[in-house]
């Protein structure tokens, strides 16, 4: 692993505000995507006495994650544990079932590192295989250029379109199958160069690449994200103590849909038992979106427990 990419915590201040809860004395909380740390370590400063339960799938994030615990003598307040957050449920009711949860972070972007990291194929910005995948290990999930090789056009258009909401998804998916009539497609710099030249001539050098959709549109099917969060939200809110907050900082419109209205479907089932804290979603400020430009889509959902 060369030296993992520092992370901007996104949001970090707002978080923090809404997980004070001066009722519970002794205080838990989960990070579901350690990261670069930002999240866990301010939660670990923040409040007194508290322990941090932080999970990540990506090998990179947790050996640089272990080496800052250890680092910061933080061992004794953070547990770090390898896993994909939609299985952290279920871990933490059969180890810790006697505990609940004060505040529960879910930052569903994804980590500076993975996009200045080019050999994981997350960016077109250097040419790199098309990988994509945040949890490596072998047999878990297909590759980026597995799925692009392998899916018929009908199915990679609909995926893209999706998934990335690309209005031009068909004439890239037939772009796509004809390179690949010639050879497998798997290199980051070949999609971006199909998908240019897919485009009408007079929008290739728009604000957002061409490409740009494209690329999320793979990296959220090759991960599943949309799946795993919506089948995550409702368990990580039954870990919740009285009082205590699940936040989700999502960085595009699929995400904030299924938080959205998975909150509300959550409040709906029982209004004793959760209350929405924000009916509209929180921003970035403008120091934030000054000091990081890639805080500038993201926006925050809050969703309380009641006792």
């Amino acid at each position: 692993m060369g030296e993992y990419t520092s992370h901007y915590s996104v949001l970090l201040k707002e978080v923090l505000e809404a997980f004070k809860n001066e009722t519970s004395t002794q205080k838990y909380f989960g990070d579901m995507t350690f990261g670069g740390g930002g999240h866990s370590f301010a939660m670990a400063e923040s409040f007194a006495d508290a322990h941090i339960f932080s999970v990540d799938q990506d090998n990179d994030a947790l050996d640089n994650g272990y080496k800052l615990i250890k680092e910061r003598g933080k061992s004794e307040s953070m547990t770090l544990v390898k896993m994909n957050f939609n299985d952290f449920p279920q871990w933490f009711q059969k180890d810790h079932s006697d505990k609940k949860l004060d505040g529960i972070v879910m930052d569903l972007g994804v980590s500076s590192h993975h996009f200045d990291d080019f050999e994981r194929g997350f960016s077109f910005r250097e040419d790199a295989f098309l990988d994509m995948r945040m949890n490596q290990d072998k047999g878990e999930f297909y590759t980026a250029s597995e799925v692009l090789n392998e899916l018929d056009e009908e199915s990679l258009a609909n995926m893209i379109f999706k998934y990335g909401e690309e209005r031009y998804s068909r004439r890239i998916a037939k772009a796509i199958v004809s390179f690949r009539r010639e050879q497998r497609l798997e290199r980051t710099k070949d999609l971006e160069n199909i998908c240019f030249h897919a485009y009408p001539a007079n929008l290739r050098h728009k604000k957002i690449h061409p490409a740009t959709k494209t690329f999320q549109a793979l990296r959220i099917f090759v991960n599943r994200e949309l799946e795993v969060l919506e089948n995550s939200l409702e368990n990580m809110f039954h870990l919740l103590s009285p009082g205590g907050v699940l936040a989700v900082i999502s960085f595009h419109s699929l995400e904030d849909r299924i938080v959205k209205h998975k909150f509300k479907e959550i409040f709906q089932s029982d209004k004793n038992a959760a209350k929405i804290i924000t009916k509209k979603p929180i921003y970035p400020s403008e120091q934030e979106l000054e000091e990081n430009s890639r805080s500038r889509s993201a926006k925050l959902r809050l969703l309380q427990k009641i006792d």
